[in-house]
C-alpha cells in the first residue's frame, strides 16, 4: 500500500490516505508514458506548413529554347527550381497524419504517470479547496504553504472558475479537470496536488462493460 499525506487549506497536516497500486495499474509503465508522451505532443502540430513544388507554380511546362545552338545554357521549363518564381526542389507537403493513441491505453498511461508522482513523494492532497471568488494571492499563499510554489498540477474533481482564475497567472502551475489530465501533463511539473474529490474520481474502479455475442 503507498501512503499520500492529506493538507488542509492552512498547510497543517490532515494524515494520510493508502492507495493500492493495482489501482493504478500495478507498476510503472515508462514505455507506454513514452509513447503517450509522443502521441500527445503530435497531436499539439498543426501539420499545415507547406511550400509550393514545381508542379503547383503557374507556367507553361514548354522548353524555353532548344537544346542547342543558341550559346545559351541548357535550359528546361520556366517552372525550374532553378530560375526565378519556380518551385522549391523539395517542398513541404502537409502530412496530416497523427501518431494514434486509444483511450485505454491514456488512461492507463496517465494512471502509470500518478503511480510514479506516488512513488517519488511528489503527491499530496488538498482535503478542502474553497475559492468564493478569483483571488491570485489566496492561491500564491496556498501553494507556498504546500511548498509547490516552484510548480504543479492541481487536480479538481470538476471545473471550477474561480480556481482557474485564481491560479492561471502563477508561474509552471497548470489547472485541470483530473478526468482531462494525461501523462505529459502529470510529468511536466514537479508536484501534482489532488483535491479530494479529484482523488476518489481516479482512484475509482471502473467497470469493463461485457459485449454479448452475437
Amino acid at each position: 500500500m503507498l501512503a499520500i499525506p492529506v493538507f488542509n487549506m492552512q498547510g497543517q497536516s490532515q494524515g494520510e490516505l493508502t492507495l493500492d497500486p493495482d489501482v493504478l495499474g500495478g507498476r510503472v509503465r515508462p514505455r507506454l508514458i513514452k509513447q503517450a508522451i509522443v502521441a500527445f505532443l503530435d497531436h499539439q502540430r498543426q501539420y499545415s506548413a507547406r511550400t509550393k513544388g514545381k508542379a503547383d507554380t503557374e507556367g507553361s511546362t514548354r522548353k524555353l529554347y532548344r537544346q542547342k545552338g543558341t550559346g545559351n545554357a541548357r535550359m528546361g521549363q520556366a517552372r525550374t527550381p532553378i530560375r526565378r518564381g519556380g518551385g522549391r526542389a523539395f517542398a513541404k507537403r502537409i502530412c496530416g497524419r497523427f501518431v494514434d493513441f486509444p483511450k485505454q491505453m491514456k488512461r492507463l498511461a496517465r494512471n502509470s504517470a500518478v503511480l510514479a508522482k506516488i512513488k517519488a513523494n511528489d503527491v499530496m492532497i488538498l482535503s478542502d479547496l474553497r475559492c468564493e471568488s478569483p483571488k491570485t494571492k489566496v492561491m500564491a499563499e496556498l501553494f507556498a504553504r504546500l511548498g509547490v510554489d516552484r510548480g504543479c498540477v492541481l487536480a479538481l474533481g470538476e471545473a471550477d472558475r474561480s480556481v482557474y482564475l485564481s491560479a492561471r497567472n502563477i508561474p509552471k502551475t497548470d489547472v485541470r479537470v483530473v478526468d482531462e489530465l494525461n501523462a505529459y501533463e502529470v510529468l511536466r511539473r514537479k508536484k501534482l496536488v489532488l483535491t479530494k474529490p479529484a482523488f476518489e474520481r481516479l482512484t475509482a474502479k471502473m467497470t469493463t462493460p461485457v459485449v454479448k455475442s452475437s
